[in-house]
């Protein structure tokens, strides 16, 4: 039976086990104190186990708290160990230009909860301005780049050849759209065109986030 309990520590120790709280400055116990009010909040709004197209929730740090250029090289394909890597169609220093579209509730600080989130499997082969309308009218956003990322970092078993996933949810003032895939064996990190279609890529959304306060 899913116990959302150990989940939660799970994806706590993962972090821990891939420096998370150097990257964001932190000392393990400041990190651990940032965390740890959001343990009862996923226990109580959990009621279903993970699959490899949806999760029920992950931990996430907020835009700026990690770079994707210290986050995207600890990403590896389950049972793998190659690293993921930024593509290098992205200009150096670009990446933090790509940050939450207006309107997305993204916490600015600390850590929060994204709930319910799914790979997209259902729009493989449609756009992002195709699939935004659809996602809206569930009630749903997009996943953002940090969240993308947060996806592969704590279930990399979700991607999958011709099952990886754009964040839309992200944005640089231009018409490229974040994406993680799989090349030559290893995640990575790049953008695709907004208006065109892609079979192995899906759009990630989720249903809500929550902070310590929320």
């Amino acid at each position: 039976m899913f116990d959302a309990a150990l989940e939660f520590d799970r994806q706590v120790r993962v972090l821990d086990e891939l420096d998370y709280p150097a990257l964001a400055g932190l000392t393990p116990e400041a990190f651990t104190d940032l965390v740890t009010p959001l343990r009862e909040k996923a226990v109580a709004r959990t009621h279903e186990e993970p699959t490899r197209e949806r999760v029920p929730f992950l931990l996430v740090l907020a835009p700026g708290m990690v770079r994707p250029e210290q986050t995207v090289p600890h990403l590896t394909l389950a049972g793998k160990a190659k690293s993921g890597v930024i593509d290098r169609h992205f200009k150096e220093g670009e990446l933090k230009n790509f940050v939450p579209i207006e309107g997305l509730p993204v916490p600015t600080t600390g850590a929060y909860l994204a709930f319910g989130i799914d790979r997209g499997p259902e729009f493989l082969n449609v756009t992002p301005d195709e699939a935004m309308p659809t996602i809206a009218e569930r009630g749903r956003t997009p996943l953002t780049m940090e969240e993308g990322i947060a996806f592969a970092t704590l279930f990399p078993e979700s991607l999958e050849p011709n099952n990886c996933w754009m964040m839309p949810g992200s944005r640089c003032g231009d018409r490229r759209v974040p994406a993680v895939w799989i090349s030559d064996k290893a995640p990575k990190l790049g953008w695709c065109w907004a208006g065109n279609r892609h079979t192995w890529l899906g759009i990630a959304s989720c249903a809500d986030r929550v902070t310590t306060s929320s």
